[in-house]
């Protein structure tokens, strides 16, 4: 990371420290919040956890070599150097913030209901086309992971791809806040978190809260298909660039043909000039991430020839829509968390499958009142989208079953994923295709590794 003195960083957080004078002009090498992954010279937060107070941590890493640790209580017994500090998790986050002013780079933001993650993998790929790129990794997109991520970014990296996601009013305001995105894009507003955000109209306000920091040189990226996102006709006097499939956007895409699995192949227009482009993730809605990841390109100065090489050079991630073949099942893993939306987005990929289609649905989270029903309407989607076998997993997942049944499709429920991996044997088929899609709690990476394990 690009040098931040221990009196530097007292500063930005309005810490007193207590230690070696002398070591005040000393630079960390590195932050981190776990005490395993301590180096020398790091700066350590401790964070209080639901379970584990990162404080009981806190001698541990200084004999390891850390360099100095936040701590939000005096450390009497101390013969090292620490920062004492109101808030760890605010410190870490007014720290990310100092930090991301003091470096000279773009930062494109990505926050929406749905497609965050696969939208971020998508304009990370276009734009490594001409730049060195930083993107999220796995899930840091949240008030502790937007700073560490933020906090990786060293000199070489020219462009930081940021996914930003949230479940309440306000969330949206702090990332953004640290993150000061040149160019915001929002994929889409869904159905997720319900239980707190209320309506599709508090998840855009909640979404567009994305806008409080931004420059009157920024770029604002919207899906121009959603019809709560072309509401939005300025921020801060920066009107939106739109894409989706309509010409009269700023992006968009027509003769849209499926190559089953193997992706979906387009024409993408970028202003008067268009290109075809082969999208090797299958899925109607990837042809939106790929716009998306055009018109960031285009903003950054790419070329379309180096747009097209870099959506045709995406890279599946693990959970995220990924193909796993095996000698007996091709799974697609898309485990990683799920809503009513993306749940109907992985059924449509499911269907454009040969041969017998498996859906092992599981429950989905944060929907609020109204939960009952959108699962219920999810395991009928299933029986209209023609699944084989509708598998549900969960309490809230026995109405998924009972949807499907609706439209008399053939659907099983279970309490527990232990039941049905014991029963796995018996329903799967050799040659069978399976989605394995719920939200992330219901920690379905156990059953994508048990189906590769599986011979039939």
């Amino acid at each position: 990371m690009k040098s931040m003195s221990l009196m530097e960083i007292a500063t930005a957080v309005g810490g007193h420290y207590y230690g070696d004078e002398s070591k005040l002009t000393q630079c960390v090498t590195g932050v981190t919040i776990d005490s395993r992954k301590i180096e020398q010279g790091y700066l350590f937060v401790p964070i209080k956890g639901a379970k584990v107070d990162g404080h009981t941590f806190i001698f541990e890493v200084m004999e390891k070599g850390a360099l100095c640790t936040f701590s939000e209580q005096p450390l009497e017994d101390a013969d090292f150097s620490y920062i004492l500090v109101e808030s760890c998790k605010q410190a870490l986050k007014d720290l990310a913030e100092h930090y991301r002013k003091a470096i000279d780079i773009k930062v494109v933001g990505i926050t929406g209901s749905v497609g965050k993650t696969s939208t971020k993998e998508m304009i990370a790929s276009v734009l490594s086309q001409k730049y060195n790129v930083l993107k999220t990794a796995g899930n840091f997109n949240n008030e502790i992971g937007l700073p560490l991520t933020i906090f990786n970014i060293r000199d070489e990296h020219q462009v930081a791809v940021l996914e930003m996601g949230i479940s309440d009013f306000g969330e949206m305001r702090r990332l953004a806040k640290i993150a000061r995105p040149d160019i915001c894009v929002i994929t889409n507003i869904g159905l997720c978190h319900l239980e707190n955000l209320g309506s599709r109209d508090g998840i855009l306000k909640a979404k567009t809260e994305m806008f409080d920091y931004i420059k009157s040189d920024a770029k604002i990226i919207l899906n121009g298909d959603d019809d709560k996102l072309t509401t939005v006709k300025e921020a801060k006097g920066v009107a939106p660039k739109f894409f989706g499939l309509s010409a009269k956007l700023d992006a968009f895409a027509d003769d849209i043909r499926s190559l089953s699995l193997k992706g979906t192949a387009c024409n993408i227009h970028l202003g008067e000039k268009a290109f075809n482009a082969i999208i090797p993730i299958p899925g109607h809605h990837m042809v939106y991430n790929a716009l998306a990841g055009a018109l960031v390109g285009r903003e950054l100065g790419l070329t379309n020839d180096e747009i097209k090489a870099g959506i045709e050079a995406l890279v599946p991630v693990s959970g995220r829509n990924n193909l796993i073949e095996t000698d007996s099942l091709m799974i697609i893993d898309d485990c990683y968390n799920a809503n009513p939306v993306s749940i109907k987005a992985s059924l449509d990929v499911l269907s454009l499958a040969d041969g017998r289609k498996v859906a092992v649905l599981g429950d989905m989270f944060e929907l609020g009142e109204n939960e009952k029903e959108l699962h219920f309407e999810v395991g009928a989607y299933a029986a209209h989208k023609n699944i084989d076998l509708v598998i549900c997993i969960g309490a809230n997942s026995a109405q998924t079953a009972l949807g499907a049944k609706s439209e008399n499709a053939n659907a099983l429920h279970f309490e527990k994923k232990a039941d049905f991996i014991a029963e796995a044997q018996n329903l799967l088929h050799r040659g069978d295709t399976v989605l394995v899609k719920a939200s992330n709690g219901m920690a379905f990476s156990e059953i994508v590794e048990m189906l590769q394990q599986l011979k039939l």
